[in-house]
């Protein structure tokens, strides 16, 4: 069964209609809107073929549909509209952030402030701790024909070890060399530097290594997390029953955990509903973030997390412009410096 046009239009409107009440769905409300111009037959028989495909579920307790992560992710790939921001919203950003720069880390926690004030979700920042560890040098130690231990070592004497699988032969001398070239690479650098700085893999054992090392360096990070805006869920219909918002919430007071998804996720604008996460406790949440940039090198995340019934069009739009700004801020900022 393919996804017709007018498959489409009837999911969009079921997702656009749940995420402004938070009510299923049912074929009476749809054949009511003009946009569409279906009979509530025709909406009804549209309905049930998108729950057979997947896009929709039926409550037990209504007559309605509600859309399940499938539809959602079909909605941010192919059918979500980002909306510019109202000059309200960048109004507020502009005067929220103005005269922050001078202080880094200040000005994040007002970007998250704002993000959490805009969106009405909660909202996070990360940014890199004072005390980061400084590269000191890189070994990697033959265990078996199949595994070396990938040692880092920082100036602060802190050793982090990871067994790396090869799926190359390997000799001493070409660990050595590695393990050399690694060094000159990375030594005096700290591990937030270190992560922007991937030097070209020219060998399947440097290709072996180097996922590994750069994973490694991920758990090696010290950042700070910031957190604004918790209790907003107690205005969502999602949080009303009190164990929901409990466990919620319980989550979110997991910092190190969180910190640590946090870090792994990819750069850039990422988007993942539902159970796209892979812990338990997180498959009926979505969380959007985006990577933010001082003097070009990737610094921090930006992001909110929520019920995956969210407005994924605007909330996307504003941590984009939110990140984008802080970037070209942080910019302008160094640039102003030097030309003093």
């Amino acid at each position: 069964m393919e996804l017709s046009e007018r498959k489409l239009k009837v999911l969009q409107a079921i997702i656009a209609d749940y995420v402004k009440t938070a009510e299923p769905v049912g074929s009476r409300t749809l054949s009511k809107k003009p946009e569409l111009g279906y009979s509530p037959a025709t909406i009804r028989n549209e309905m049930a073929d998108l729950e057979e495909m997947g896009y929709l579920t039926h409550p037990h307790t209504s007559a309605g549909r509600v859309p399940s992560d499938k539809a959602y992710r079909l909605y941010v790939n192919a059918l979500m509209e980002k909306p510019e921001l109202s000059k309200e919203e960048k109004s507020i950003i502009a005067q929220r952030l103005a005269g922050k720069v001078s202080d880094f880390n200040k000005t994040i926690e007002h970007a998250a402030s704002v993000l959490s004030e805009i969106t009405n979700l909660t909202s996070f920042a990360l940014t890199p701790s004072q005390n980061e560890d400084v590269l000191k040098y890189i070994n990697l130690l033959p265990v078996d024909e199949e595994t070396v231990i990938l040692m880092i070592v920082s100036e602060s004497g802190k050793v982090s070890n990871k067994a790396v699988r090869m799926s190359v032969p390997y000799t001493q001398e070409n660990l050595n060399l590695l393990s050399k070239t690694m060094t000159y690479n990375y030594k005096g650098k700290t591990v937030s530097q270190a992560l922007t700085n991937n030097i070209i893999a020219m060998s399947g054992l440097a290709e072996d290594v180097m996922p590994n090392f750069m994973r490694t360096l991920e758990d090696m990070l010290n950042v700070n997390l910031y957190m604004e805006g918790l209790t907003n869920i107690f205005d969502i219909p999602e949080y009303s029953d009190l164990a929901k918002a409990k466990s919620f919430l319980e989550m979110l007071s997991q910092k190190e955990e969180l910190t640590k998804k946090l870090v792994e996720r990819d750069d850039g604008v990422i988007v993942t509903i539902g159970e796209e996460n892979p812990e338990d406790i997180m498959q009926d949440c979505s969380l959007i973030t985006a990577s933010y940039h001082v003097d070009g090198k990737l610094v921090g995340k930006l992001g909110v997390i929520g019920p995956t019934r969210m407005r994924y069009g605007e909330v996307t739009s504003i941590i984009e412009y939110l990140t984008d700004n802080l970037s070209n801020t942080f910019k302008l900022e160094s640039g102003g410096n030097e030309d003093d």
